[in-house]
């Protein structure tokens, strides 16, 4: 979203093309904050460690091992846009409670992770994917029995990977939005600039750099390929994304094993964390026991 300000503010101050061209692809590296709490902070004894991913980039991750008995499940959480490691510590607090491993890696560009061009949808899917082949090869960790969550653009990522990836076990998205051509229309009719034809132009220009048709990687479009179970969570009180967006993705998800739960909150947090611990650690219980009873 930073990206769409960034330009806006760009095309406003009357910049040519070759000015918004830089000032988009400034937009698509976001600032790599490692602001936030640490692992130590939450009572978590985790492990850092650095994941390979595409093109010869390094990820860096917080690893949290399970303390149950047995090959245990797992969970990768994903953070959004401009987020890192720290955004989803107490979702991996009460996650490990439960008997999970947990891991929380930070995407090209963000946190601590290396600095590797634009940061986007599909690169964001790309290093989920990384993240969940590196834990499914962990010591103490069952490989039929793993999740992921994620949020905002991460929850976006989570729904591309769920649509494409046979072996994951459950899916959670927190606050995604639709499609990214809505998205770039309430950036430009907040800042009075027309779509057409000018966003409409941006957005292919945005395709063309990212390598991907938007209509392909929409979570509108790849809800209805997951080939797990979904559970949608999005705040009624979200302006940033608003709760329509995720009535939109129940009213497209085709044959998806989806559920939508809408509680007050924002984009950012819920107003009773404790219910939305509890509803994901519900979910997951019952997607993963019918992966074993599935597998057997």
């Amino acid at each position: 979203m930073s990206a769409l300000t960034l330009l806006l503010t760009g095309l406003g101050l009357g910049a040519g093309l070759s000015g918004a061209r830089h000032v988009l692809h400034r937009g698509l590296a976001p600032p790599a904050s490692t602001d936030g709490p640490t692992p130590d902070d939450l009572g978590l004894n985790a492990r850092e460690v650095w994941l390979p991913a595409a093109q010869g980039a390094r990820l860096f991750a917080w690893y949290v091992p399970s303390t149950a008995q047995g090959p245990a499940p797992a969970v990768v959480l994903l953070h959004g846009w401009g987020g890192n490691a720290s955004t989803l510590l107490p979702a991996a607090q009460a996650l490990h409670a439960a008997g999970y491993a947990v891991l929380l890696p930070e995407s090209r560009n963000h946190g601590r992770s290396d600095r590797a061009g634009h940061s986007s949808l599909p690169r964001f899917a790309e290093d989920l994917d990384a993240a969940l082949d590196w834990l499914a090869g962990q010591h103490g960790v069952d490989p039929q029995r793993i999740a992921a969550l994620g949020h905002s653009v991460g929850a976006a990522a989570v729904l591309l990977v769920a649509s494409r990836r046979s072996g994951l076990a459950a899916a959670v998205s927190v606050s995604a939005f639709a499609h990214p051509e809505h998205v770039m229309r309430r950036w430009l009719a907040a800042y009075r600039v027309p779509y057409w034809p000018l966003g409409w132009l941006v957005n292919r220009y945005i395709e063309w750099v990212i390598g991907a048709r938007f209509d392909r990687i929409a979570p509108i479009a790849t809800l209805g390929q997951a080939l797990c179970p979904v559970l949608l969570l999005h705040g009624r009180q979200d302006n940033t994304v608003p709760l329509d967006d995720a009535h939109q993705l129940m009213h497209h998800q085709g044959p998806a094993r989806a559920t939508l739960l809408a509680l007050d909150g924002t984009h950012e947090a819920f107003a009773e964390p404790g219910q939305v611990e509890q509803a994901v650690l519900d979910f997951l219980a019952r997607a993963l026991d019918r992966r074993i009873t599935a597998a057997s």
